[in-house]
């Protein structure tokens, strides 16, 4: 995810006090043809799990699905007016598409060399990490979700480094529990990932990766809060964690 203030305003239109994008620099048929795409991954995935020599991959490949599907129908829904083609995250740079890549090579490599270990047919041990894993995606899932409907139109994908007419400070609701929830959603969501694939590689490579990125993202972020609103967001810092283990 980019930390630029580089969504730019593409509002053409107010109807009934809601911003709507400019249609003109959304390219419908991109917007369209993802759509597409992620449902027929997620239908494929869904009609083949029963079938499958192992399920998690399907489990992995529905919550990615719903996942970017998930983040434009929000967006859609409750952010309409800094809507655009890339709303769908899955263009989220060339670290995020290695990751999911190193995922999805570990669990066929190992899947074919050692399919007792990617096995929780017999292993207690398997079944108790896979069922943490999709806990953990469930309730990744839960917290981005409700983290992108409660902020509204102060949600963004990208670090605001001006204060806009629409931003404002959210205390509320799922941000009363993590000043930053759509982070610590983020987050654990990936893990939980890693775990459920029973990828021990990919596991060390997300975490490592997504702790110093949010780290270094919220640091960031968060120099703007303040400037933008003073105290009032300095005593919200110091009374409401983050939920992502090391970052303050």
């Amino acid at each position: 995810m980019s930390s630029r203030d580089d969504e730019s305003e593409d509002v053409l239109v107010i109807i009934d006090g809601k911003t709507f994008p400019n249609i003109q620099k959304n390219e419908l048929d991109e917007i369209s043809l993802t759509a597409f795409m992620l449902g027929v991954i997620f239908g494929v995935s869904l009609i083949t799990l029963c079938l499958s020599p192992f399920w998690n991959f399907n489990i992995y490949m529905i919550s990615l699905s719903i996942f970017h599907l998930l983040e434009f129908w929000i967006t859609a829904k409750y952010n309409p007016g800094k809507l655009n083609t890339n709303s769908f995250l899955i263009n989220n740079g060339v670290g995020y598409f290695l990751a999911h890549s190193v995922a999805l090579i570990e669990t066929i490599i190992e899947r074919l060399l050692f399919p007792s270990f990617k096995s929780t047919t017999y292993s207690f041990y398997n079944e108790f990490i896979v069922t943490v894993g999709v806990v953990l995606l469930l309730l990744g899932q839960y917290v981005r979700s409700s983290a992108m409907i409660t902020a509204g139109q102060s949600f963004s994908h990208v670090v605001k480094v001006t204060k806009n007419s629409d931003h404002t400070l959210v205390t509320s609701g799922i941000y009363s529990k993590s000043r930053h929830p759509s982070y610590f959603g983020f987050f654990w969501w990936s893990v939980g990932s890693q775990l459920m694939l029973l990828n021990p590689v990919s596991l060390v490579i997300f975490i490592v990766v997504l702790w110093k990125f949010f780290n270094s993202r919220i640091a960031f972020e968060e120099r703007y809060l303040v400037q933008f609103f003073g105290n009032q967001y300095i005593t919200y810092r110091e009374t409401v964690g983050v939920g992502i283990p090391f970052i303050k």
